[in-house]
């Protein structure tokens, strides 16, 4: 039986932090190489939990066989898989799913709704979305871009909660949603977003600022995607000394390797947020799984990172958000 919502406006109790095992997974990486990991999940409000980091399959992926990304992903301590319609890949996210031998049980899945066709609703998308990917329900399931329902926002969510409701995804939720298209679908809703999957990193923290004073209100979980582009897409900006000098820091106190790409994603984690990202390298893989490993940041770091990202302001995605 699925669990919701009583009503949009109950005050949603989160629940303690918990964990998701993988067995079977070794890696020098981790301390003591251990072949059992845990993996930290977040609390959705529906009452659900999500794992905290996710693999995704579109961006280096999209359009493109993910199979053996899949499989490597799965290999190598990923349980939380990332998928879309609009990818154009969910068959072979399903193949590497198959190929791995991990039971449904120990998998997290998400896919997304692209734009929908003539006569299609979001119940109908999905069930075609899971022949695609061999499973009979998925974990999360988002609406994908706003602008692929214009006039339609409030009935594409109605549609969103029948999914749910007839068992083919515990969770639904939303990507690139503003703060405005939150409202919107909110005057509706009787089961609220579990999550909203935008663009988030320190450029972009400060103009998140209305959407997460509402997440907050509904307990919505913030999701990531691009959140190391101020790293790799917008090299020079005025983070860089100050991540470095983070990162240094980070590793005296760990005595082990921390990298750039830890600091902002422990960033990330520290904030409550979940975070979606890929690579085709097993090494990179088992980093970004390796971070919440990585010592804390402290309150003042924290801080310095808000303030110093807050001076720039630079979308990587600029094509999923709203002129500003």
């Amino acid at each position: 039986m699925l669990r919701r919502s009583a009503s949009l406006v109950q005050c949603f109790k989160r629940p303690n932090l918990k964990h998701h095992t993988i067995t079977g997974f070794r890696s020098s990486h981790f301390a003591g190489s251990s072949s059992t990991m845990t993996i930290s999940t977040l609390p959705l409000n529906d009452g659900f939990q999500v794992p905290w980091i996710a693999f995704g399959t579109g961006t280096a992926l999209y359009q493109k066989d993910a199979e053996e990304a899949i499989r490597l992903a799965i290999d190598n301590g990923f349980t939380h898989l990332d998928g879309a319609q609009v990818y154009a890949n969910e068959d072979t996210l399903g193949n590497g799913i198959v190929a791995s031998g991990k039971s449904r049980s120990e998998l997290f899945i998400t896919t997304k709704l692209g734009k929908l066709q003539p006569g299609a609703t979001p119940k109908s998308a999905l069930q075609e979305s899971l022949k695609q990917i061999k499973v009979d329900y998925v974990d999360l399931y988002l609406i994908h871009q706003p602008s692929n329902h214009v006039g339609k926002l409030k009935e594409t969510w109605k549609g969103m909660e029948e999914a749910q409701k007839a068992g083919l995804t515990k969770s639904i939720g939303v990507s690139n949603f503003t703060a405005d298209h939150l409202k919107s679908i909110l005057e509706i809703a009787t089961i609220p977003p579990a999550v909203n999957q935008v663009e988030a990193h320190p450029y972009v923290w400060k103009a998140l600022q209305p959407n997460l004073a509402i997440h907050d209100q509904y307990k919505i979980v913030t999701s990531s995607y691009g959140g190391l582009s101020p790293l790799f897409r917008g090299k020079g900006g005025p983070l860089d000394p100050v991540v470095e000098k983070i990162r240094a820091r980070l590793e005296k106190t760990r005595g082990a390797p921390v990298s750039d790409g830890q600091v902002l994603n422990k960033w990330l984690q520290q904030k409550g947020v979940l975070v979606v990202t890929t690579s085709s390298k097993a090494e990179r893989i088992r980093e970004y799984l390796d971070t919440q490993n990585v010592p804390e940041l402290t309150p003042e770091e924290i801080a310095l990172i808000d303030t110093t990202g807050g001076k720039l302001h630079q979308r990587y995605f600029p094509g999923n958000w709203p002129p500003e």
